[in-house]
């Protein structure tokens, strides 16, 4: 008898406890909680972007600053493959912003979907058409990998960038395997920089599209 008695109890205050649940405060606890990830999604993607740029410009400065580019070109291969490395280095910090972008991306996508799908719960769970107030819905969102948008416009941003120090690094590579002993014609390794650069810039655009779309 004590048992059952309690076992009454317990259901008696399961049940209580459900009837105090507040549907709509619920959903907009949620709705801000979502609102607030694709914020800070956002956010991050204009940080990300923007400690990229800090890293790549100290260098870059340096390099301006010194004698190698202005024609000066000494008999010792160090400075050269010193640059090199540094420049290889920014390329590879260029691809995990990339990556990064990609995983913001996704990050702000699935937080749309998700406020795409209370939309769809609320037009069908509520007496008044409201359906007509709402832009995004499931079948009129933007795309995961849209081309239009600020997002890839930092994406370019990034992989030109990319490509200028790949094409830099490789620029650096074959002046320090041509001195001081020239084999190399400068215009031959100017050209093999640029298209190796241009290549590079292709590749980092097509990593970010498949990240997105993964």
């Amino acid at each position: 008898m004590g048992g059952a008695r309690e076992n009454k109890n317990e259901v008696i205050m399961s049940e209580t406890t459900k009837s105090y649940i507040n549907p709509e405060e619920l959903l907009s606890v949620e709705y801000e909680y979502i609102a607030q990830t694709a914020s800070q999604a956002n956010e991050d993607r204009a940080t990300v972007v923007s400690f990229f740029l800090i890293a790549v410009g100290s260098p870059l400065a340096a390099l301006f600053s010194t004698n190698l580019i202005s024609g000066d070109i000494t008999d010792f291969k160090f400075p050269f493959f010193l640059f090199s490395g540094l420049f290889f280095f920014l390329t590879l910090l260029s691809t995990t912003t990339i990556l990064q972008l990609a995983r913001l991306r996704a990050a702000w996508y699935e937080s749309m979907l998700a406020m795409n799908h209370m939309k769809e719960f609320l037009i069908q769970n509520t007496e008044l058409d409201v359906s007509g107030a709402f832009r995004w819905r499931m079948t009129t969102a933007p795309g995961k990998f849209k081309v239009n948008s600020v997002n890839f416009y930092q994406v370019i941003e990034v992989a030109l960038l990319s490509g200028l120090l790949f094409g830099l690094c490789i620029f650096f590579v074959l002046t320090g395997l041509n001195v001081p002993y020239p084999i190399l014609d400068p215009i031959l390794i100017f050209c093999v920089s640029i298209i190796l650069g241009a290549l590079n810039i292709w590749l980092q655009v097509e990593l970010f599209r498949r990240f997105v779309l993964k």
